[in-house]
């Protein structure tokens, strides 16, 4: 199979979500590190800094409060869960640490998680005083299930942590069927949904869900968003409580925060509803399809993940003597094209070298896809 025999289903999807952007300065193919914004959410961004700035920022945000609300309850209701459940933060490292700040689980704590997990979540844990029981992966780098229930049935841990998508391997780890198994056992999981909210489906059942704003969702930087289930916010002790009026997990949500951030994740959000998630999880999943086979062989270079896994992300590891680092380096000088070189401190226990990351969103195209191929 040639690039001019892969189909790229849903043109009208990636066609509108390149007009509605500015025009790239190359070739974008690193979403899983930070995607491109549109026009409106630029927008709206900038329209609420105006307001700080005439209004005063607690008027402005008190303005924004019910497009915020709106917010939240579209985000809970990509996670299966409330408005209620949600809150705003920082990125995805700050809702993990938020979370294990305000559930105060005693030092040597045991909670499992796959052998592939993301290195900085284990330094969070572990900062946490948490003992990480890894569970077994197979040759993909997914969680051996069938292992984890023999883990939850002899010596259950307090909770199972689980990156639903790797930083460092575009692989879906089987989360439905962890959730099912989790609460079968009554064991809490709590899931990054980082590099999957926006890009496959993350209403699977988890008692926890955490991501960012500013990759598949394409809204800003620094803003994150954190959603906890009834059962486990009940467990929650926050160091200064929510006030009254709202509910109790809003107490995890920085009071003094990008605001304008929120607004803008809050209008991504609603693009990506608009567009339809499944409709971009077609498309994104058929870009991961094509580049696999486009860029596997390419100079030598060897794809990770199975040819059809279902996600955009896909990575690549180098011919002998290759650095990665400077080939990323080399393809962004040289030809416009944005990548990332993932070390293995981004999964200690599973990668033994450095690989290339290839990420393209929806208006990615297989020209885009066959020039990274000869620029390799």
């Amino acid at each position: 199979m040639t690039a001019l025999d892969l189909l790229l289903p849903h043109d009208d999807l990636a066609a509108a979500w390149r007009t509605a952007r500015p025009r790239a300065a190359g070739r974008h193919l690193d979403s899983a590190a930070c995607s491109r914004q549109s026009e409106r959410v630029l927008g709206a961004v900038a329209q609420h800094a105006r307001h700080e700035a005439e209004l005063g920022g607690y008027v402005a945000q008190a303005a924004a409060e019910h497009l915020l609300q709106q917010g939240r309850s579209v985000i809970g209701g990509l996670a299966g869960m409330a408005a209620a459940d949600v809150v705003f933060v920082e990125s995805a490292q700050a809702a993990l640490a938020a979370l294990l700040a305000a559930w105060r689980l005693p030092a040597g704590t045991r909670v499992a998680a796959p052998t592939g997990e993301y290195g900085p979540n284990l330094a969070l844990l572990r900062a946490a005083g948490l003992e990480v029981v890894p569970v077994a992966s197979d040759g993909d780098g997914r969680v051996d299930v069938a292992a984890l229930e023999r883990l939850l049935t002899a010596d259950p841990p307090r909770f199972v942590h689980l990156t639903h998508v790797g930083s460092h391997r575009g692989v879906v780890q089987p989360a439905r069927e962890v959730a099912a198994l989790c609460r079968a056992h009554g064991v809490p999981l709590v899931l990054d949904a980082a590099q999957s909210l926006g890009h496959v489906d993350v209403d699977l059942g988890a008692d926890v869900v955490y991501s960012t704003s500013r990759k598949w969702l394409a809204g800003p930087r620094g803003v994150g968003v954190l959603c906890v289930r009834p059962a486990v916010a009940a467990e929650l002790t926050p160091a200064v409580p929510a006030p009254g009026d709202v509910p109790p997990l809003r107490a995890l949500e920085s009071g003094e925060a990008h605001v304008a951030g929120r607004v803008g994740l809050v209008l991504a959000v609603g693009e990506h509803l608009a567009a339809g998630p499944d409709r971009v999880r077609e498309r994104l999943a058929a870009l991961g399809r094509a580049a696999r086979t486009v860029l596997d062989g390419a100079a030598g270079w060897s794809v990770v993940e199975p040819a059809g896994e279902p996600t955009s992300t896909t990575t690549l590891r180098p011919p002998d003597g290759v650095d990665v680092a400077a080939t990323r380096a080399r393809l962004l000088a040289e030809h416009g094209v944005v990548t990332t070189a993932a070390g293995p401190e981004r999964a200690p226990g599973e990668m033994t070298g450095p690989v290339l990351r290839v990420s393209p969103h929806l208006d990615a195209t297989l020209d885009d896809l066959e020039a990274l191929a000869a620029a390799l």
